[in-house]
């Protein structure tokens, strides 16, 4: 493919670099990670929505995460394993699938940052607030955080690709295994400046909003327990606290790592498959690690296997 084609609507991607003996263990491990990931936080999502016991605030804004898992994994895993069966010259993309992927992708990083961002505000109020927390954390407070998560997401987010279609193109290469904003504007021959500034502006403002999130919710919270002699808010904020704060170091090192190779040129391989794993790893364990700690989804999950024995 001619790479210096200007405003080419087709692009070729690199996709993920595999040996000819590695294809399909790798293929068949990205495989059953997806049908994984699709069948767990569909499940949560199902459960949350017809036990009655689970319908409040933490499980509602919750959900958030399966929703952005299956969308984020739903984009890039099944196009990646298409790509693995083909050779380089035939992993071909349209521009505008690029950038619709690019986009779902970013709202993928964006959301797990301020999904749990709002989470973290719902512990808080629970554990430093317990009297008002019905009181603040209603239907109504749930959906505006939810809206904020998103709309908060979405907005950066398209911001960030709108500076990127602007420019024109005189490569047609993407050079990662799927498309991200990075790939797209570097097919661009025009000023990337502003892409750079914007790209490294929209990075630290998030993850200093988002660190700073959960150091101020946290150290309140710890303030909270270490000067109360109330053994079960302890108790009950060490569970729900260490669940949420385990996810969401997950997530941290999952895209720190990804950030951390981008310094090294030569480790992009081994960058490609962080950003890939990335995806993987905490849309597989949040919906387990959650599943595991929760006595109300555990005690679901038992009468419902207690009651399928009864059956036959």
């Amino acid at each position: 493919m001619d790479n210096y084609t200007l405003n080419s609507a087709t692009l070729q991607l690199e996709g993920l670099k595999v040996t000819e003996v590695s294809v399909y263990p790798v293929f068949f491990f990205f495989f059953l990670s997806y049908i994984l990931i699709i069948l767990i936080n569909v499940g949560i999502v199902v459960l949350v929505c017809i036990d009655k016991s689970l319908h409040q605030p933490i499980y509602l804004l919750f959900c958030n995460l399966p929703f952005n898992d299956i969308l984020g994994n739903s984009i890039m895993v099944p196009r990646l394993l298409l790509d693995m069966l083909h050779p380089p010259s035939e992993r071909l993309i349209t521009y505008y699938e690029c950038v619709v992927q690019a986009f779902t992708t970013h709202i993928f990083g964006a959301s797990s940052h301020t999904v749990l961002m709002i989470m973290a505000f719902d512990r808080y109020v629970a554990i430093c607030n317990p009297l008002r927390y019905a009181a603040i954390m209603t239907n109504k407070m749930v959906i505006k955080l939810t809206v904020s998560a998103w709309g908060v997401s979405f907005v950066l987010v398209g911001i960030l690709l709108g500076l990127t279609i602007r420019l024109n193109r005189c490569r047609s290469m993407i050079m990662n295994p799927y498309c991200d904003n990075a790939s797209l504007f570097k097919l661009s021959c025009d000023s990337v400046f502003i892409n750079n500034v914007y790209g490294l502006t929209f990075t630290v403002v998030l993850f200093t909003a988002s660190i700073g999130s959960i150091v101020f919710t946290y150290t309140k919270i710890t303030v909270v327990c270490l000067t109360s002699n109330n053994k079960s808010l302890n108790s009950k904020a060490l569970k729900t606290c260490s669940t949420h704060l385990f996810i969401y170091l997950i997530m941290l090192f999952s895209g720190m790592t990804v950030i951390f190779l981008h310094r090294f040129p030569e480790l992009s391989d081994y960058r490609k498959l962080a950003a890939i794993l990335f995806h993987v790893i905490p849309g597989s364990l949040n919906p387990i690690i959650y599943g595991v700690q929760s006595k109300e989804i555990r005690k679901f999950l038992t009468q419902l296997f207690q009651s399928r024995k009864v059956l036959p």
